[in-house]
């Protein structure tokens, strides 16, 4: 008897207590803090949250408590106070006129940088070199901004083109008559100029895409809450310290694409995956961004695959190999474990839509220490690299159009430093690749003996024989690349419909402009390619 009221005694100091906790510490908590709170309480036992000698009332306590917490309001009130009226404060004139003159002057250098950026690389297209994935991003975002902010500039211009035509003659000799060329000639310089235009359709495709996609939604209020939640997340994390919640963590990485991500790591990061991935290290940074996107690839169609068909009908030689190949520790673990990870691995990819780069970086982090997916995470995001940070955090406050001069013209000039060093690497490996070969040669022309060599016409019949065998590919190459452009503009006209339908907003006249240029390019293209087969 004395046992049971013991029991009963101590049951109701715990229901006290816990009405106490709630009334003076719960109600004065923010909605986070109130369900922090309760599922701790609900996951712990009680035996960790109330000792004995606490499960007594005590009144004073929670009167403290609640003063503390209520100051502590009263001062974040004040404070918010004092910034919103500091902000509306009214502006002397002098502060207005420095304000929008550094805007405008922000203003100036950013249409001057691209003006030179653009012309630059497009000169170099033009001239049939390949510009690489980074100068054709930098290429795309250039000409696109330069379209919104002057779309009737090609107006004036045009009617003046005529006295360009010395200047033009000079620069494109594939303007003089053909009467002065043979076939052969005149079927290679078409070759060559079909593959221009074909690079040059696909980058206004895709310019297309990236100024229609800069005015859809801006002014969604969903958007303008992420372009916020994404710039207080990382002054939040990388300036103050702050430990982020795993909800804002999953929303941020998705906000990262697999492209923008990879395209940005610096060489010791791009190292540290191909070496923890089992790929080789050795090449340029663009080699090694090959590479590994490739194998991203081919992460992403597996993990389809696997999640299609489930992880319970993986063998254990293949659940094995599926983990190692995406860095999760197989040595030690049960399958069960394994088979944990995994499934994780799945979630955060394909359905919260994390990178598998920023993924393989976190695993990285984590293979060593035991740490949690949300530490991992955190710990990757603080040591990402400032310009990928500046490029993500751009990307989205253009989507809501709060994007500023100032930003963009810092992330064109650490797009820029970075074109320079991969031409630079790209150039050096160039030249170790041409000392290669002059050895190589120089060797086997050493070391030739006097061996009977073909006769002048049965090399120049070879040529020939080569040569059409060339132009055939080329054709079959040129005629794949054209169906894939018409295939990607007529997926972004469908879009575009859809959107229009439900937005009811019309789309941009500048892209519908360009849409009609592409669409007359496409034409002619697919003529001249009609006419070279035939030719053949």
């Amino acid at each position: 008897m004395i046992q049971t009221l013991r029991y009963t005694q101590r049951a109701i100091s715990t229901r006290l207590a816990t009405q106490y906790y709630r009334q003076f510490v719960c109600v004065s908590a923010k909605p986070s803090l109130q369900r922090t709170l309760f599922t701790t309480a609900a996951t712990k036992p009680k035996s960790l949250l109330l000792r004995r000698s606490d499960a007594k009332p005590n009144h004073q306590q929670a009167h403290d408590l609640l003063k503390s917490i209520e100051e502590k309001q009263a001062l974040d009130r004040k404070k918010a106070a004092d910034k919103l009226e500091k902000s509306q404060q009214k502006k002397t004139m002098w502060q207005k006129v420095k304000a929008e003159a550094v805007h405008y002057w922000h203003g100036t250098k950013l249409l001057g940088l691209e003006v030179r950026i653009s012309s630059r690389l497009t000169w170099k297209m033009l001239q049939g070199t390949k510009l690489s994935r980074r100068e054709n991003r930098q290429l795309r975002r250039t000409t696109s901004d330069i379209v919104r902010l002057v779309p009737f500039a090609v107006f004036l211009i045009v009617p003046f083109m005529e006295l360009l035509l010395p200047v033009a003659l000079k620069l494109f000799p594939n303007m003089l008559p053909s009467t002065f060329e043979n076939k052969k000639i005149q079927d290679e310089k078409k070759r060559k100029l079909l593959n221009v235009r074909l690079d040059m359709a696909r980058f206004l495709q895709e310019t297309i895409a990236e100024s229609g996609n800069n005015n859809v939604s801006s002014n969604s209020n969903d958007d303008l809450t992420a372009g916020q939640e994404f710039v207080q997340f990382f002054r939040k994390v990388r300036m103050t310290g702050e430990q982020a919640s795993t909800d804002d963590l999953l929303k941020i990485a998705s906000k990262f694409e697999e492209e923008l991500t990879l395209d940005n790591l610096s060489r010791p990061q791009l190292v540290s995956i191909c070496r923890y991935m089992n790929i080789n290290a050795f090449g340029t940074d663009n080699f090694l961004r090959f590479q590994i996107r490739n194998r991203m690839q081919q992460l992403k169609k597996d993990d389809q695959a696997i999640q299609q068909e489930g992880i319970d009908h993986l063998t254990t030689v293949e659940l094995n190999a599926a983990c190692a190949a995406r860095g999760i520790r197989t040595l030690g673990n049960t399958s069960q474990r394994l088979r944990q990870e995994l499934a994780q691995w799945l979630d955060l990819h394909l359905e919260h839509h994390v990178p598998s780069t920023l993924l393989i970086l976190s695993r990285a982090f984590s293979f060593t220490d035991r740490m949690t997916p949300e530490d991992a995470l955190r710990a990757t995001f603080n040591s990402l690299p400032d310009n990928l940070v500046n490029e993500a955090e751009l990307q989205v406050l253009q989507t809501i159009g709060a994007s500023t001069y100032k930003q963009k013209l810092d992330v064109l000039e650490q797009q820029e430093e970075l074109i320079e060093d991969e031409t630079e690497q790209e150039e050096k490996e160039e030249k170790a690749r041409r000392e290669e070969e002059e050895g190589k040669e120089k060797s086997e022309k050493e070391g030739q003996s006097d061996q009977d060599n073909l006769s002048e016409q049965q090399q120049s019949d070879l040529r020939d024989a080569l040569n059409a065998l060339r132009s055939k590919v080329d054709g079959l190459e040129q005629r794949a690349q054209l169906n894939e452009i018409k295939f990607h503009y007529q997926d972004y006209k469908d879009l575009i419909e859809e959107l229009k339908v439900a937005t009811h907003n019309e789309p941009n006249v500048a892209t519908l402009r360009l849409g009609k240029r592409l669409e007359k390019m496409l034409q002619v293209i697919d003529k001249e390619l009609d006419s070279l087969e035939k030719s053949n």
